[in-house]
């Protein structure tokens, strides 16, 4: 059940900064929103964790900052797997992985609190 809400999740991150941001471009219909919350979800279980693990004494060094630029570049890879989304400029990735985390902090604040 929690994979199911953090696919919606994902999917409603991505809808709010292709919105928010005029650099991330978002041209699928909502099948392929749901794939992209999908793709995002299991990047973020499988390849963040060891990420985070491998540069976990740059991420102490940097006040956990450098995690930042984690997820910065799992939204590249991202960006990379679906076709249909476009994010142009360092910029852009800063600020949809900011949007993108705070929705997710948001909806799993208060998901978590119902299931």
């Amino acid at each position: 059940m929690r994979f199911v809400v953090q696919i919606l999740t994902n999917g409603l991150a991505i809808f709010l900064a292709d919105y928010l941001l005029p650099g991330l471009v978002f041209t699928g219909n909502i099948l392929t929103l749901l794939i992209a919350g999908l793709i995002l979800g299991l990047i973020n279980f499988f390849l963040r964790p060891v990420l985070k693990l491998i540069s976990a004494p740059l991420i102490a060094l940097t006040l956990g900052f450098f995690s930042i630029a984690i997820n910065m570049g799992l939204l590249r890879l991202l960006d990379y797997l679906v076709p249909e989304l476009t994010i142009a400029g360092l910029e852009t990735y800063f600020w949809g992985t900011i949007i993108i985390s705070a929705v997710n902090i948001f909806v799993g604040l208060t998901v978590k609190k119902r299931i």
